[in-house]
């Protein structure tokens, strides 16, 4: 890595990631912040792998932020905590990207690394960002927000807001994911009716639930440092693998 890995943005993007969010209205404002700058930081490619990702994102955790407003969720504390926790693994990721440090996690060292390549197409893109974020950011982040509320996860109330994240994700997957496709692809889509959201929906709950079962089975060793830190070495390598597959010629061609 170079040391000015953003390019023309470097400084810009490095003072917004400096920001600390406090509530999920923050984390909205900060990401937006980010888009701005990251479609920047490529001229050449205004919807660059690393921006793709965090439009999703941004477009995701926006509209949680609507729901918490209109009072969907049951347990608000616990939203807006995870939410905060889970976006602070994100920024950090990309805060060490920029500093080029090693301790860059490998799951977002996958999308990073492609952020001047212009043959990766937004889907895959945002997919494999998902992957980091969900599989590898999520569990930790959830053992985080436990550990500040001083709860765990048998709370149903807050395991019923987890769920309904998930709505969130069936109701944007649609749109985004046309908005990501080319013209023949959009073909294609159009053939296969619902089938592709329904496909892209069950993977993103499937997803969440394995980072919720994982961060039940952390919570267990929360305690032990030497064994937290194997797992997350593990978890991070295991998520890096699927990063790499997903965004293989191979499989972006399925996407």
């Amino acid at each position: 890595m170079s040391g000015s890995v953003w390019g023309t943005v470097q400084g810009e993007i490095t003072e917004v990631l400096s920001r600390t969010p406090q509530d999920v209205a923050d984390v909205v404002a900060q990401l937006g912040d980010l888009q701005v700058l990251l479609n920047k930081a490529t001229p050449e490619d205004d919807e660059n792998p690393v921006a793709a990702f965090n439009h999703l994102y941004w477009t995701i955790t926006s509209t949680v932020l609507e729901h918490l407003n209109n009072g969907a969720f049951r347990d608000s504390e616990f939203l807006t905590v995870l939410d905060v926790e889970f976006a602070k693994r994100y920024l950090n990721a990309m805060r060490l990207w920029g500093q080029s440090s090693p301790q860059t996690p490998h799951s977002w060292q996958v999308l990073c690394r492609q952020l001047n390549n212009t043959n990766v197409r937004s889907l895959p893109a945002a997919v494999a960002g998902v992957n980091a974020h969900v599989n590898y950011d999520l569990p930790f982040a959830l053992i985080r927000t436990w550990t500040l509320l001083s709860t765990d996860s048998t709370s149903e109330d807050q395991h019923q807001d987890y769920l309904h994240v998930n709505d969130i994700f069936y109701e944007k997957i649609p749109h985004l994911r046309r908005g990501y496709l080319s013209t023949w692809q959009l073909v294609v889509d159009r053939l296969n009716g619902p089938f592709d959201d329904w496909y892209e929906d069950r993977a993103v709950e499937v997803a969440r639930d394995i980072a919720w079962c994982d961060a039940k089975r952390l919570w267990e060793i929360r305690d032990d440092p030497r064994a937290l830190s194997h797992a997350d070495t593990s978890l991070d390598r295991h998520t890096a693998l699927i990063g790499w597959a997903l965004l293989s010629p191979v499989c972006a061609m399925l996407q």
